[in-house]
């Protein structure tokens, strides 16, 4: 079964200054076997080991065999070997056009692409979220946010993260895809989590309450919302990715 699971969170604070995973991660573990190997990426941060550190951090006692994969300045292990032996992907935040730039020269977008075919769950914040569909906002040309149009396109609609959190994200993704910059696709609040199978949503689960997705589609010329209520997983604060850019 293909599954890609973009997440607006998955990490909450720990209360002793650390980080512990919050429900969305532990909704994500409960689609993969029992023990999961899970590889970690932050190319987006240029694999600062900061975010590392966190993510690490917060899976730790989570019964997953955790080890991850850095691209600078050079890989840390063999791209195709890392991801054939995980179980699950998980992608941090940040640049999302550097991320499919540098993915790219490795030949990380097939590696990617026939993981997920054989069943390898693939998920992410942010940009480790944007990435996998056909494109969705980013700062990461600057302050303003942009266009980027050259995902990985495993999901062959758009996608905008931090809908309630980042007060240019709402209206600028409705202008893109009211234009067709972007073609039609899901927004969500932080705290969110959209489950796909296949190319087809088919759960939308929260981790607070008041946090919604949408749909949003071009209807004669101009972006039309549809609001998604997901089911709730519990009500306690979500950290989103420690980078903010996407």
């Amino acid at each position: 079964m293909r599954q890609i699971v973009t997440i607006g969170g998955g990490f909450a604070p720990d209360g002793r200054g650390g980080y512990r995973r919050g429900p969305l991660m532990d909704f994500l573990f409960g689609l993969a076997p029992p023990a999961p190997r899970v590889c970690l990426l932050n190319t987006a941060t240029g694999d600062d080991p900061r975010y590392y550190t966190v993510m690490y951090a917060g899976l730790g006692g989570s019964g997953a065999q955790v080890s991850h994969l850095a691209l600078f300045p050079m890989p840390s292990r063999d791209p195709a070997r890392a991801i054939e032996d995980a179980d699950v992907v998980v992608v941090g935040g940040g640049s999302v056009a550097n991320l499919a730039a540098v993915w790219r020269v490795h030949g990380l977008d097939a590696i990617f692409g026939a993981a997920w075919e054989r069943g390898t769950i693939l998920a992410g914040m942010s940009a480790g979220a944007i990435c996998w569909h056909a494109g969705g906002t980013t700062d990461s040309f600057g302050p303003e946010l942009r266009c980027f149009a050259d995902g990985l396109g495993l999901l062959p609609h758009s996608h905008c993260p931090h809908y309630d959190t980042e007060p240019t994200r709402r209206p600028a993704y409705q202008r893109l895809v009211g234009d067709g910059s972007l073609p039609a696709g899901w927004a969500a609040d932080d705290g969110v989590a959209l489950h796909f199978v296949d190319t087809e949503l088919t759960d939308v689960v929260a981790d607070r309450a008041g946090a919604r997705a949408f749909r949003v589609e071009a209807v004669d010329g101009r972006a039309v919302e549809t609001e998604i209520v997901p089911r709730l997983l519990s009500e306690g604060s979500t950290f989103t990715d420690p980078s903010q850019t996407a």
